[in-house]
């Protein structure tokens, strides 16, 4: 090959590299493009204000752009409709009618996280206790307790044992209840002290009950607490990630079952008659499901694709009938508010 025929060569596949690389930019913008017009922009509370009047979501947005992180509102009727931003980006968010609480990192040379609380004019009320990787918060239905679980070391639910968490509850007034891990656990009554026990995934039944799971010697409960008791008792075991029903009758939860390491199935657990229902959802769900009415669940998934840093919250039906649809896009972290 001569030496023209050569330098021909080269500036043809310089040329396609060229156009190949261009195609690729502007496909990626015009996505961005899509999806950010397909948004409200950024808005100030006065501008979110007439969705706190009426049922709605909150929940983080993983549509890739500009607001990747950010909270966004959609109204309950039109979940997978433009939505709204708040002024805030969050790894996790919960909120109710006049309150949200928001788990956040601060990615710069040294990654740094947070806790805090926000009113209905998404104004920060209060920092809250956080000592380690974001993971789960939950409001109670009132708004006076909130619940933060952070790791402490490692960080995936995976293997339980292989990883620390903290689980505080506070006040909305500020006071601190305590670390729930502090208090005391009894398993098939007796009491469990092993430096491996772990708690995490509150779901709140009242002003003094909540529900969470607990950890020790690789297996899971459910528990029922008191805060004003500081006392935990396991109703059954490979529970993970409780979130109780409106009506209050029922536990959606994660459980291992014979899965390998890192995967899940959906559940519904009946407080009363102790019946589990499995769901209709095949797929791995790692996340603390939330409930759109007493007869749905939602959750957040990944995308299937492993390169992927978006995600999508699903609906099932919670007792085990239908399939699961999508509800919606790009999103992850969902609470329903009404």
């Amino acid at each position: 090959m001569t030496l023209r025929v050569r330098l021909a060569v080269l500036g043809t596949i310089l040329l396609l590299a060229v156009v190949g690389a261009g195609g690729y930019v502007w496909r990626v913008r015009h996505v961005q493009a899509n999806l950010e017009a397909a948004a409200t922009p950024v808005a100030t509370g006065e501008a979110l204000a007439p969705l706190r009047t009426q049922p709605h979501l909150v929940f983080r947005s993983t549509a890739l752009g500009q607001q990747y992180g950010r909270v966004a509102v959609v109204p309950l009727t039109a979940p997978d409709g433009p939505r709204t931003f708040a002024p805030i980006s969050c790894e996790r968010v919960y909120a109710t009618a006049d309150q949200s609480v928001c788990l956040s990192a601060d990615r710069g040379i040294v990654t740094t996280y947070a806790a805090q609380l926000f009113d209905a004019d998404w104004q920060p009320t209060r920092d809250l206790p956080l000592t380690g990787v974001p993971s789960r918060t939950r409001l109670s239905a009132d708004g006076s307790l909130i619940a933060t679980t952070s790791f402490v070391s490692g960080d995936s639910y995976a293997n339980p044992g292989q990883f620390s968490t903290r689980t505080v509850v506070t006040r909305a007034s500020g006071e601190v209840v305590g670390d729930i891990e502090e208090f005391k656990l009894l398993v098939d009554g007796r009491a469990v002290t092993a430096v491996d026990k772990n708690l995490w995934g509150v779901t709140f039944a009242d002003a003094d009950r909540f529900y969470a799971t607990a950890a020790s010697g690789g297996k899971t409960w459910l528990v029922e607490g008191s805060l004003a008791g500081r006392t935990m008792t396991a109703l059954r075991e490979d529970v993970e990630c409780p979130s109780l029903s409106p009506d209050g009758t029922r536990v959606a939860f994660k459980k291992r079952g014979d899965l390998p390491p890192g995967r899940w199935r959906a559940a519904v657990y009946d407080l009363t008659t102790g019946a589990e229902t499995l769901l209709s959802e095949t797929r791995s769900v790692d996340d603390q499901i939330e409930w759109l009415d007493d007869d749905t669940v939602l959750y957040g998934l990944p995308r299937a694709d492993a390169a992927s840093a978006s995600s999508d919250v699903w609906a099932t039906p919670a007792d085990g009938s239908g399939q699961p649809r999508l509800l919606i896009p790009d999103a992850w972290s969902p609470a329903v508010v009404r």
